[in-house]
């Protein structure tokens, strides 16, 4: 469907030149019309692939099983180096006054998906060899421990969590450790301060650890920050004639972006799921799930925009796509992503390993609105510009065939002030995206439904 707004500039310019003389230069008048144009008769096409293979490169930590209706059946386990501490403190301590350690889990309030109530069991294992690079979701971490090399271990349920001492927004786990894994550290670290100053010099020492579920169903839970808390007595000169022993703690290892991380994801989709992509829905389904390949019909948006405007000056105003979506009904109430990634086919593996931010050139983002059930992909103007000003106008095949898949953001807001009068404005930014491994997530998208409009301006003499 096409709608053409109509501005018209009536410019009547009257020109009129005089000389010594009598004579007049009679004037003239020149007509300009300005129309501004919304072209949404475009249509896509797209189908659902199985994405069981991520490169998350991100911190979060994927860990439990859960069985929905309506989605399917996920597992997760987590491989992981750690960031040592720059500094350890080993001032008036010694090893043997190094009294316990505790690998301590954290995961925000409301932070998992499944039954809150039923027990589980995690065990961490340590790691008896250096985790590859790059890693994947589709990792078997079977030959890289032992069931010799526990760790640790305990049970729990998501509401049975202690809170956290960071913030009331947290609970934790703490798994308690071998005191000599922290006494090991701390004697590396007298000898060899270096051999902490990386985490690949450290995973020589030390190659991490493997956290797996061992006992329940019904639940996988979203941790988001993972340390090794140690707690040591610490000689301290109060005077010159009074001195103590204090019990303090430190963090020797944490989990960072840094690190080497992985979670090792199995995901099941439901029988109902398979029919649907089978008979050609658009599902996208995470972590390790559906992602939707797509046709964009950009050449016949190029076609129709050059034949409109023919030898008038235009200019292309903006170029966007709204995709509705259906949501799917499962047990756990599990929900679209929050996030959806579009880019060119052929950059996707590229745009992911290089820890890479949309361009809006062959790459978009765009939020779930819950409200509307729709995601909009809007900044596309620069995606048209480059095909029509760099390729002539005509797209190849890597502009034509997209990936839609979802992902997690990380962000931060940035405030600002502007002037002493004014109220400072905040800023969301975008830091990272990478695949959605944080929840699962699942939604049919109506790409048959699909609103892709061009608006642009054009000027007729």
């Amino acid at each position: 469907m096409k709608k053409t707004f109509h501005l018209l500039m009536a410019l009547c310019l009257l020109m009129g030149a005089y000389s010594c003389s009598d004579d007049n230069i009679g004037g003239s008048l020149a007509d300009t019309t300005s129309h501004v144009i919304m072209d949404s008769s475009f249509t896509m096409t797209g189908s659902s692939v199985a994405n069981p293979s991520l490169r998350a490169r991100s911190s979060a930590q994927l860990l439990g099983v859960v069985t929905s209706s309506g989605y399917g059946t996920l597992k997760s386990d987590v491989v992981s180096e750690f960031m040592p501490a720059a500094n350890i403190d080993t001032a008036g301590t010694k090893p043997e006054w190094i009294d316990s350690c505790h690998l301590v889990m954290r995961i925000a309030v409301g932070g998992f998906t499944g039954d809150s109530l039923v027990p589980m069991r995690l065990n961490v294992y340590k790691l008896n060899r250096e985790l590859p690079s790059p890693i994947y979701s589709d990792f078997n971490p079977a030959n890289y421990y032992s069931k010799s090399d526990l760790l640790g271990s305990t049970s729990y349920s998501a509401n049975s969590l202690q809170d956290s001492a960071v913030s009331s927004k947290y609970r934790e786990i703490s798994v308690r450790m071998p005191v000599s894994l922290a006494r090991d550290i701390f004697s590396l670290y007298v000898k060899d301060k270096s051999q902490l100053n990386t985490p690949a010099a450290f995973a020589k020492h030390f190659p991490g650890v493997y956290i797996a579920n061992s006992y329940g169903h019904g639940r996988v839970m979203n941790f988001y920050d993972t340390e090794l808390q140690v707690y040591y007595r610490q000689h301290k000169q109060l005077t010159d004639t009074t001195d103590t022993i204090v019990t303090t703690r430190q963090s020797y290892l944490g989990v960072t972006p840094e690190v080497l991380i992985n979670n090792n994801i199995s995901l099941q989709p439901d029988a109902n799921v398979k029919a649907m992509v089978e008979a050609g829905d658009a599902i996208v389904m995470g972590p390790a799930g559906y992602e939707i390949n797509v046709k964009f019909p950009i050449q016949e948006i190029i076609n129709s925009y050059k034949k409109n405007v023919g030898n008038d000056l235009a200019v292309i105003n903006t170029l966007s796509l709204q995709i509705p979506v259906e949501e799917i009904t499962n047990k756990y109430e599990i929900a679209p992503p929050s996030y959806l990634l579009m880019v060119k086919k052929d950059k996707k593996d590229q745009f992911f390993a290089g820890d890479s931010l949309t361009n809006n050139k062959d790459s978009f983002y765009a939020a779930y609105n819950s409200s509307t059930k729709t995601y909009t992909f809007s900044g596309m103007r620069d995606y048209i510009l480059n095909i029509l000003n760099n390729e002539g106008g005509v797209a190849t095949d890597a502009d034509v065939n997209l990936v839609i898949t979802p992902v997690d953001l990380t962000t931060y807001t940035k405030s600002q002030s502007y002037g002493y009068y004014t109220n400072s404005q905040a800023t969301t930014v975008v830091t990272k995206i990478a695949p959605a491994i944080s929840y699962p997530c699942i939604a049919k998208l109506l790409l048959n439904k699909a609103k892709i409009k061009i608006t642009y301006s054009k000027q007729s003499l």
